[in-house]
């Protein structure tokens, strides 16, 4: 696994990943997942180094995955909760992450309910002249770069299992669907996936797919096509992205009730068949059954890979935490 071509010392936000960059990581999480097919799923690769997961908000399959990636690599792990931390007792963020320093940490993963908190300790972290990678897994609204990243590659790698690569996406038609405001995920993909050359559909109610997003359309002219109404997104559609409505981050009455929601956008069966015939379905999880999708499709092999999305994730978070701490000077 090469890292000649791996400059990048924190992963903060896909809007500046190149082509070559998306390539690496997919390239570096295919042999990772050849790695935890084995009966020893443990490589040295990072033995001695100190990865610290701080997550200031809830979270089971990001903190988990990057928790089990890190060992993996066999990397020692630091695990920080808010809600037993010094924080409780006016500790600021900053202070906590240069605590977290002085312990002889290497890479630091953060995830926060606010925009740019990663961005501010990896700034931090450069001030200091300390060699710290900071990696983001969510931030507010902003972004979630590893989780666009393993969709990507669960993608790909259903595409082309031994070699996946971002020009297979080329054409693609990806419909996103949903909490789109209030998703990091989506605002990742979408840099993600049109840097691919797919076209990129989203669609919600207007509450939650506001006129702003069209910004994101001027930056990447002719790939990405925004909709108030479900069907012209999945018309044949290759791909279908489903968002959580994320009630917790709505401080609006924006959606008339959940059964409404899912009568006009939510992903069912019946839904998929203006899909392409082998159309497949992805959804970031937590999952609210019965509301973004229907109980019975998100169990159904032949249509859903969100287990699958669960799998890529160690493996690509396994690729991330490799290369940042591979160019460590």
């Amino acid at each position: 696994m090469a890292t000649t071509t791996w400059t990048r010392h924190h992963v903060l936000s896909l809007a500046d990943f190149t082509p070559e960059e998306y390539d690496t990581v997919l390239q570096t999480a295919a042999s990772f997942r050849e790695v935890l097919s084995r009966r020893t799923k443990k490589v040295p690769t990072l033995q001695g180094q100190v990865v610290a997961n701080l997550f200031f908000e809830p979270s089971t399959r990001t903190r988990s995955s990057f928790e089990l990636a890190a060992k993996r690599l066999s990397a020692d792990t630091l695990n920080f909760a808010a809600s037993t931390s010094s924080l409780t007792k006016g500790e600021t963020i900053l202070d906590t992450a240069k605590t977290y320093l002085a312990m002889g940490t290497d890479m630091m993963v953060i995830r926060h309910r606010e925009a740019g908190v990663p961005q501010a300790i990896a700034s931090e972290m450069d001030r200091l002249g300390v060699r710290v990678g900071v990696l983001n897994a969510g931030d507010g609204q902003h972004e979630h770069p590893s989780q666009a990243l393993l969709d990507l590659f669960t993608i790909c790698t259903l595409i082309d299992p031994d070699r996946p690569r971002l020009e297979l996406l080329k054409d693609k038609k990806i419909a996103i669907v949903g909490d789109i405001l209030h998703s990091r995920v989506a605002r990742s993909n979408i840099w993600s996936l049109t840097a691919s050359g797919a076209e990129v559909h989203l669609a919600a109610p207007p509450t939650l797919l506001p006129p702003l997003f069209a910004q994101f359309a001027t930056d990447t002219p002719g790939k990405l096509f925004l909709h108030w109404q479900v069907e012209p997104a999945l018309q044949n559609a290759d791909f279908v992205m489903t968002l959580r409505l994320q009630k917790e981050r709505m401080t609006q009455y924006l959606l008339p009730s959940l059964r409404e929601y899912h009568q006009h956008f939510g992903i069912t069966r019946d839904r998929l068949r203006i899909c392409q015939s082998d159309v497949k379905v992805l959804h970031p999880g937590p999952v609210n059954r019965g509301v973004e999708i229907s109980s019975d499709l998100m169990d159904d092999p032949q249509f859903s890979l969100i287990q699958t999305q669960v799998t890529s994730g160690v493996a690509v978070r396994m690729a991330l935490l490799y290369l940042m701490g591979s160019s460590k000077a």
